[in-house]
């Protein structure tokens, strides 16, 4: 399997979630996440497959090409407080997608990953950047593993907030999304904290969240 065939499978086990009737039964309900709405979730959990086509058709750039640890380590998203203009903008755009519905926004989602399983297997792992980062790219593999952790936590999100059981992802997947998650705590923690966490329960810190 490929990071390209991870993507596509966890996409569609993501879809399948925003299927789910309860989805649609608390669509204008507040979700698990603070200012989230289930909708307004639902709109950004599909909008990690959402824009690739277009990123992959764009004509590459001259921006830097960097690993998807510098990228969040200039980002720096993972320190900023729910309240920001950062984040705000992040709810906007997801309850901007899902303004027509559920239905709307499962056969946006649909056509979407039908495009996707053709064109993305042959596609050069060249940089591909969204409109909102800085000046700087990520080499499109790198850039799909980002979202493997943004569908996994969002799934988990969702089916928190609608009292549905999470979804099963692949354990290739999961050790894909752990492997970055730790990497990305490692930026914020001490490794023994992690290391403790993971091996000694009784010296175990109480936060060791890569966000």
């Amino acid at each position: 399997m490929t990071i390209r065939e991870d993507f596509l499978t966890t996409a569609r086990i993501a879809l399948d979630l925003l299927r789910h009737e309860q989805v649609g039964l608390h669509w204008d309900r507040p979700s698990a996440l603070p200012e989230f709405g289930v909708s307004g979730l639902a709109g950004h959990l599909a909008y990690q497959a959402l824009p690739l086509p277009s990123m992959i058709s764009a004509p590459a750039g001259d921006e830097p090409v960097v690993t998807l640890m510098e990228h969040y380590e200039r980002a720096k998203w993972t320190d900023l407080d729910v309240g920001s203009e950062f984040h705000t903008r992040i709810r906007a755009g997801g309850e901007k997608l899902a303004a027509e519905g559920r239905d709307d926004l499962c056969a946006r989602f649909e056509q979407v990953l039908g495009e996707l399983e053709k064109s993305l297997p042959g596609v050069e792992d060249r940089g591909v950047r969204m409109p909102h980062w800085g000046p700087w790219a990520v080499p499109l593999d790198e850039y799909l593993v980002s979202r493997l952790m943004e569908f996994v936590v969002h799934s988990d999100d969702l089916a928190v907030s609608v009292g549905v059981e999470t979804p099963e992802f692949p354990r290739r997947v999961n050790e894909t999304v752990v492997d970055l998650l730790t990497r990305m705590a490692l930026n914020k923690h001490r490794a023994v904290d992690l290391v403790r966490a993971l091996s000694r329960k009784e010296r175990a810190p109480q936060d060791i969240t890569a966000f």
